[in-house]
């Protein structure tokens, strides 16, 4: 069953909907927001289990879609270009394939409709590590993750789901933070989010990959997956960015994504 996904909307034009990837939100692709807006609406999702959206006890790709197609139905969009980073990617290869009426464009960043091994082991079990009853302020919170994840910038972007509790809704010994994404949901069907987007037939329109030069989640190998679903598929590469190209070189991204929205 579908869930009423929490959503930003900004901009004028024809709609935009920007999904983001495994534990982010939709302040992930908020620059690439901002530099499109000028010319389409941007519909930013939290996704399932994610931000201020409602946590599930069902986390899979044909399930995200439906939540997708379902906001879509609310907003009353018939229609809409689709932009995925990582995950998020999946999922918006998902809504194409699985409703592909709806779907105008697709931009996928840097991930493949392929199924990938484990990657987020450390991550996962730096994050269920924490003892939130222990945590007195975000810096407790970044020791103990440390133990399980080296890159300070990686730990910075996973505690940015770390809010503190309300004065109001704090209990006497009670902790003082709280996870907005739903990490026990999350560890179990991590085994969902590793496998490829699935659909009836290919999808036959346009879609962009988008592939950072530095980063292996878009293979050689994965070629001939993206051209059996995505036909009409193009990849671009953008040199010296790793898999959060959007966040290193936002300026290259927007701009690839504007031509290929605008049909060019």
């Amino acid at each position: 069953m579908s869930v009423e996904l929490n959503h930003r909307i900004t901009g004028e034009g024809a709609p935009l909907i920007l999904l983001h990837g495994l534990f982010g939100s939709l302040e992930n692709l908020g620059g690439i927001a901002r530099r499109l807006q000028d010319d389409w609406q941007i519909h930013a999702l939290d996704q399932r289990n994610h931000g201020s959206s409602p946590h599930t006890e069902t986390m899979d790709y044909p399930t995200m879609a439906s939540d997708v197609i379902a906001y879509m139905d609310r907003q009353g969009i018939d229609k809409a270009c689709i932009l995925g980073h990582s995950m998020g990617g999946k999922v918006a290869m998902q809504v194409a394939l699985q409703a592909p009426a709806r779907v105008e464009r697709v931009i996928v960043a840097d991930i493949a409709p392929v199924s990938y091994k484990p990657r987020h082991d450390a991550i996962l079990e730096g994050l269920k590590s924490i003892d939130l009853n222990a945590v007195a302020s975000r810096q407790d919170a970044d020791q103990r993750l440390a133990e399980q994840v080296d890159a300070l910038a990686t730990r910075q972007f996973l505690l940015k789901n770390l809010e503190r509790v309300p004065r109001d809704e704090q209990s006497e010994g009670g902790p003082l933070f709280r996870w907005r994404l739903n990490l026990p949901v999350i560890d179990a069907c991590y085994g969902n989010l590793s496998q490829a987007p699935e659909g009836d037939g290919p999808y036959q329109g346009p879609v962009l990959f988008l592939k950072g030069a530095d980063s292996a989640y878009i293979q050689e190998k994965h070629r001939e997956a993206i051209q059996q679903l995505f036909p009409a598929a193009e990849l671009r590469v953008i040199q010296d960015t790793g898999h959060w190209l959007h966040a290193e070189k936002p300026d290259t991204f927007a701009a690839l994504c504007r031509r290929f929205l605008a049909g060019d």
